[in-house]
């Protein structure tokens, strides 16, 4: 491979002849050879949005000449676009302020910038200008963050609880046996079940709004240790601006710089409200399996599209797979809270030193409920059918029904009829037209699975 020599404050490397980066980049390549998991593409599109900011708002100051800012600007662009990805192969596992990726993204743009101008752009001096790793890689992950929301995670999550109203809408008559505990229980419409997960997913959304003002406040302008050394004065808002016109989400400076840097919280936070949302995904996707389970000795409430085959030697079998794919998307986003957790503890003094961590598993979380709550709604709830003649018969052969005479009979007369129901396997309104004395008639009306699912019907 051929090579060329770079420079900086420990002396000279040896850098890939077509590298875009320089020395410092180098070194950590050189010293972080840990897993092979780069820094995601959602994070150097707000890194490159940051310095892009950065640049603008150092003109506008008039400590940045307007040459230099142009082409500094323009370069950050094409890393926030993706057109440079290549030349950022660092580790996730680095320095924990996340110092390597924002020397190397100073030294990409700096290389950028330079050729495109003419004459040397560098990148402390000019690319990093009012700015220190310690404010622009925690800026860097809130704006990729709110950006991943904003477009990917709100409108995945809106698109699935979408669909499960829609659904439940069409089974609003259709009624089937509750389970509690996995058993018999008193029944619901189909309608109302689905109402339920839909409203589990709603409160999600809430919940991620709510911590969405604390993700917009961003650490820039705080410099190396909270004071804005080296920065304006209003460095950080006038960047917060530029960066919201360029995004259109309502970014801001941090009232407090000192904690900005300091903690992850907000990261945590947020982290803390995926880890429900998965916890809610969760519960409907293997709600969905047990309801798709069989096709003859499992419960075979409904049935789950046929996407692939499900077995490599059993011939005809069908998975749940979309159900699967899904519970096994929330327990990486459970896994990545725990780490988010342990991550945003280590904040020493005034720097967290586990960021880069931070930026790939809350981006990670993020992209990944996104996905999984799209592949939900299209390839699950939209094309399920209902096997209303399975959910007739099981309501049928329901003891549990006998609640409905509570008030009529009590507890325990209740009890017995439901015994000897299950113990000869006859239908409960049978059993009790032979052990109660009350009409039939009066029994059907009482009895009736539709009305049971209506609150007062027995008042």
């Amino acid at each position: 491979m051929k090579t060329r020599l770079e420079h900086d404050s420990l002396g000279t490397v040896a850098v890939p002849a077509d590298a875009l980066f320089g020395a410092q980049t180098q070194r950590a390549v050189d010293n972080f050879q840990l897993s092979g998991i780069r820094m995601p593409r959602a994070f150097l599109r707000g890194l490159g949005l940051v310095k892009a900011s950065c640049a603008r708002v150092n003109q506008e100051l008039g400590i940045l000449e307007a040459p230099i800012a142009a082409v500094v600007f323009d370069a950050a662009m094409q890393v926030a676009r993706g057109e440079l990805d290549a030349q950022f192969p660092l580790d996730i596992f680095q320095t924990g302020s996340g110092t390597s990726t924002n020397m190397n993204a100073n030294e990409v743009i700096a290389h950028v910038a330079t050729a495109a101008l003419g004459r040397e752009v560098h990148p402390n001096d000019h690319v990093n200008m009012s700015q220190s790793s310690n404010d622009v890689i925690p800026t860097a992950i809130h704006v990729s963050a709110a950006l991943l929301v904003e477009e990917d995670l709100r409108p995945g999550l809106e698109a699935l609880a979408g669909a499960i109203e829609a659904r439940a809408s069409e089974m609003q008559a259709i009624v089937k046996t509750g389970r509690t505990h996995l058993m018999d229980a008193m029944p619901l419409t189909l309608g109302q079940e689905l109402g339920g997960w839909a409203a589990q997913i709603r409160h999600d959304i809430a919940r991620i709004d709510g911590a969405l003002p604390r993700l917009r406040a961003l650490a820039q302008g705080g410099t190396a240790v909270g004071t804005g050394m080296n920065a304006p004065a209003d460095f950080g808002a006038r960047v917060a601006r530029m960066l919201s016109q360029q995004t259109g989400v309502a970014f801001s400076a941090s009232t407090n710089c000192f904690e900005a840097l300091s903690c992850q919280d907000t990261a945590v936070e947020l982290s803390g409200q995926l880890k429900v949302t998965a916890v809610s995904l969760t519960k409907i996707a293997n709600d969905l399996r047990w309801m798709n389970s069989g096709p003859l000795t499992g419960l075979a409430e409904l049935s789950l599209p046929a996407l692939q085959p499900g077995s490599s030697i059993m011939p005809g079998k069908i998975n749940p797979v979309i159900p699967e794919a899904v519970a096994m998307v929330c327990a990486k986003v459970i896994g990545n809270d725990a780490t988010l957790t342990i991550a945003g503890q280590s904040g020493s003094f005034q720097l967290n030193v586990m960021l880069p961590l931070i930026a790939h598993d809350l981006l990670q979380s993020i992209e990944l409920l996104a996905r999984a709550s799209r592949l939900l709604a299209s390839r699950a709830i939209a094309g399920m059918t209902i096997n209303e003649k399975r959910l007739h018969e099981q309501l049928g052969r329901n003891p549990i029904l006998v609640t409905g005479l509570n008030r009529r009979i009590g507890y325990e007369r209740g009890a017995e009829i439901a015994k000897r129901a299950y113990a000869q396997g006859r239908p409960i309104l049978d059993v009790a037209v032979e052990m109660t004395g009350i009409a039939r008639e009066e029994l059907e009306r009482l009895l009736d699975p539709a009305a049971l699912t209506r609150p007062g019907v027995n008042e």
